[in-house]
């Protein structure tokens, strides 16, 4: 992952709000809007976006993935930076989108320059608007202990743990509560998870379990997949866990009046349910 040249702020940007927050996850579509908008911007949202073409990518089918990102690619016609609320979607749009169009140099410039303008929300919020989370969040002194889980794209490929973790280390009366396997993989993976049912269920297990060593209140990511493989783990094993969206722990944290209506409960023992 290289470092990258942050451009100035934007009064309008596009925002992909990917697959998983459009079916499963909507309010964290929904925060990212209200994040953005409160900084006066204008938040563009094509209804015609769909997938960013990961899945058919991941799963060896090319031909797939190149239709479904040209098909994006045409409804970003704007020079704004495209928002991402997803760091492995984002990653797929920033540094493989170029490589499906090899072999057409029209197409590819096309991905070349879109890449550029991709930024996965949280680094957007924090590098570009350089946003001040200490002083928006002010009002919010409810202590609150939270871990953050980084999915693998996010981390390895868009480098947004560390986004992550300088955005949480700014709002008061938030802990960040480390936990041993912080670094692997929840076991989601996209279609990892259909092919290797078994490994993956084991992956997650193990994920949940550090998670909840850490005596932690709650559960930040940016990643929908794993929010929901992590979600559903759990539920399973009838030990819930109140997993976020960082989009919405942001909201909730920075807004007054959502901030004075949430119960939030009690840190547990190391071993216990979160």
């Amino acid at each position: 992952m290289q470092s990258r040249i942050y451009p100035k702020r934007s009064e309008h940007v596009y925002l992909f709000v990917t697959c998983l927050v459009d079916m499963f996850v909507p309010e964290a579509g929904m925060d990212a809007v209200r994040l953005l908008e409160r900084e006066g911007i204008t938040v563009h949202y094509p209804e015609q976006q769909s997938c960013c073409g990961q899945p058919a990518y991941s799963s060896g089918n090319p031909d797939q993935a190149r239709a479904v990102a040209a098909a994006q690619m045409a409804l970003f016609t704007e020079d704004w930076p495209v928002i991402v609320p997803s760091g492995s979607c984002a990653g797929m749009m920033r540094h493989h989108w170029v490589r499906l169009f090899g072999d057409d140099a029209q197409q590819a410039q096309r991905a070349a320059d879109l890449s550029e303008r991709v930024f996965e929300l949280t680094e957007y919020l924090q590098q570009v608007l350089q946003l001040d989370f200490a002083q928006l969040a002010q009002a919010n002194t409810q202590t609150e202990r939270v871990a953050l889980h980084t999915s693998c794209g996010a981390r390895r490929e868009m480098g947004t743990r560390q986004h992550g973790v300088a955005t949480l280390a700014q709002l008061p009366a938030v802990t960040l509560a480390e936990h041993q396997r912080e670094s692997e993989c929840c076991g989601f993976g996209g279609t990892f998870s259909l092919k290797h049912p078994a490994i993956s269920g084991a992956m997650v297990m193990d994920k949940l379990a550090a998670l909840r060593a850490t005596s932690c209140q709650g559960v930040v990511t940016a990643d929908c997949g794993c929010l929901l493989n992590l979600r559903h783990a759990a539920e399973y094993q009838q030990q819930p866990v109140r997993i976020e969206h960082m989009a919405s722990f942001l909201w909730r944290r920075t807004n007054a009046a959502d901030a004075a209506q949430t119960d939030l409960p009690s840190a547990q023992p190391a071993g216990e349910p979160v």
